[in-house]
C-alpha cells in the first residue's frame, strides 16, 4: 500500500484544483458591474470551490488521507467552521448594509 500520493494523482489534483480557481474567478465577474458585492449565486459557489479545494489539499497534498480518521475530522470541521464564518459574514453584511 502507497503512503504517498503518485505523481499522476497529485498532477490530476493540480489540475483540478487550478480549474476551480478558474471557476471562481468567472463566477466572481459574472454580474459585475464595478466593485459591488457578489451576488448571493456567486459567492455561495466561490464558498463551495474553496471549501472543496481546501479539502483536496489537505488530503491529497498534506496526506491526511492516511491520518486517522480524528485528525481527517477535525480539520475538515476547521474548515467547515471557517466557511460558516464567512458565509455568516457575507450574509450580514448583505443584510445591513
Amino acid at each position: 500500500m502507497a503512503t504517498l500520493p503518485g505523481k499522476r494523482h497529485l498532477l490530476i489534483t493540480w489540475g483540478v484544483l487550478i480549474a476551480l480557481t478558474v471557476v471562481s474567478m468567472v463566477s466572481a465577474r459574472l454580474d459585475q458591474d464595478g466593485w459591488q458585492a457578489l451576488p448571493l449565486w456567486s459567492a455561495a459557489l466561490v464558498v463551495l470551490v474553496t471549501g472543496f479545494k481546501a479539502q483536496q489539499i489537505l488530503l491529497v497534498y498534506l496526506n491526511l488521507r492516511q491520518s486517522t480518521g480524528a485528525w481527517k475530522g477535525a480539520f475538515i470541521g476547521i474548515i467547515t467552521l471557517t466557511l460558516l464564518l464567512i458565509s455568516a459574514g457575507y450574509l450580514y453584511a448583505r443584510l445591513v448594509v
